[in-house]
């Protein structure tokens, strides 16, 4: 392992060194054990602070596997069901007639509301109780289960209500108490960000094209999120958009979230969070379309991306996971035992980026 462990660390090195990277965290899960904990670059520019294992990153919509872990949990111990319809929980949602739709739909991005109102602010998304009544108000798009769009915030509102619902705990406290603490990362993986660990984060940096980003971003979601909530670098650094309960995203170390996905596939320590029946079914295409905004072609397994970043949409593999805006990245491959995360504070993607290079070396490697 320390062949992976070298090359990784000289791969991230090379990428600050060039320029082409701020700071960087890769770690990766092997068969349960920790093989990779590397880290290079800075955390915050301004200070020259180091980045560590143990600092936190913003990594947008990677978290939204986090959020989808806590969910298959809760469904594993029978506080919820996938096919549940939501109303049950939660009646207000059943609005407009989307009364038969279910936890399983808005895992796999059927639901038919990707949609948020056109007037949100950034500010907006800090109130649960104004972001949530206005999803269960909205008018689905199409009959849940029949079509697919990427539900970039809904998804996190509607999971995150059905677990206060269920549990009675917001989501967060629910990561703590059942994902996170047991794998004690519970000070590492955040879907709101305690206030007093604020210091601890990177700071995010913004590209040298973030506008020509910006652009492109507002353009492909131009029909379910107005451009000024979309996530960027200031985004990614606002005290009140960190520490507000956003399940769509969050933050976290790479060492965090790999544990969290190396306990989905297997043993870490003791802990197991799914059985090995139930993995089968979190790790199978359980939808795939066209993306109805997008206009790409999609597919869903519950809660994840099929694949790894790089890897090309429909490629034979029992990888499963999430990537952020930003560029960072967490799968888990069930055949390899391979989890893996990379969380990075230049806040840009691009094909071929550092996710893409770090996962596919990670992977031929251990291979």
């Amino acid at each position: 392992m320390s062949d992976v462990r070298r090359l990784v660390q000289e791969a991230i090195d090379r990428l600050v060194d060039s320029g082409s990277e701020t700071g960087l965290q890769v770690a990766v899960y092997h068969r349960g054990e920790l093989v990779v904990d590397a880290v290079a670059g800075v955390a915050d520019t301004k200070t020259g602070r180091a980045v560590t294992s143990s600092t936190p990153f913003f990594s947008a919509s990677t978290l939204k596997g986090v959020t989808s872990a806590v969910a298959h949990v809760l469904v594993q111990r029978g506080a919820l069901g996938y096919d549940t319809p939501i109303v049950e929980l939660w009646p207000e949602f059943g609005a407009h007639g989307k009364e038969s739709t279910t936890l399983r739909h808005v895992l796999t991005h059927t639901a038919g509301v990707p949609g948020i109102p056109a007037d949100t602010t950034r500010e907006d998304l800090t109130d649960w109780a104004k972001m949530t009544a206005a999803i269960a108000d909205t008018e689905p798009w199409w009959v849940p289960g029949e079509k697919t769009s990427y539900h970039a915030h809904t998804f996190g509102y509607i999971v995150g209500e059905l677990v206060r619902r269920a549990t009675g705990k917001t989501i967060s406290q629910v990561l703590r108490d059942e994902v996170a603490g047991p794998l004690g990362v519970g000070d590492e993986v955040f879907l709101a960000v305690p206030e007093r660990q604020l210091p601890r984060l990177a700071k995010m940096e913004a590209p040298e094209n973030e506008a020509d980003m910006k652009v492109l971003m507002a353009g492909m979601f131009a029909k379910i999120a107005p451009a000024g909530i979309l996530p960027d670098a200031e985004y990614g650094n606002r005290a009140d958009i960190l520490t507000a309960e956003i399940p769509a995203g969050g933050t976290t170390t790479a060492r965090g979230v790999a544990r969290v996905y190396a306990a989905l596939i297997g043993e870490v320590d003791g802990v197991r969070l799914v059985s090995a029946r139930r993995l089968k079914e979190i790790s199978t295409v359980a939808f795939s379309g066209v993306d109805e905004v997008m206009g790409y072609p999609a597919a869903w397994t519950l809660g994840y991306s099929p694949g790894r970043p790089g890897l090309e949409l429909g490629s034979p593999t029992t990888a499963f996971g999430m990537e952020g805006a930003g560029g960072s990245a967490a799968f888990a491959d069930p055949a390899g035992g391979i989890a893996f995360a990379l969380t990075r504070n230049l806040f840009s993607f691009s094909e071929g980026g550092a996710a893409e290079q770090l996962a596919d070396l990670v992977t031929k490697t251990l291979a």
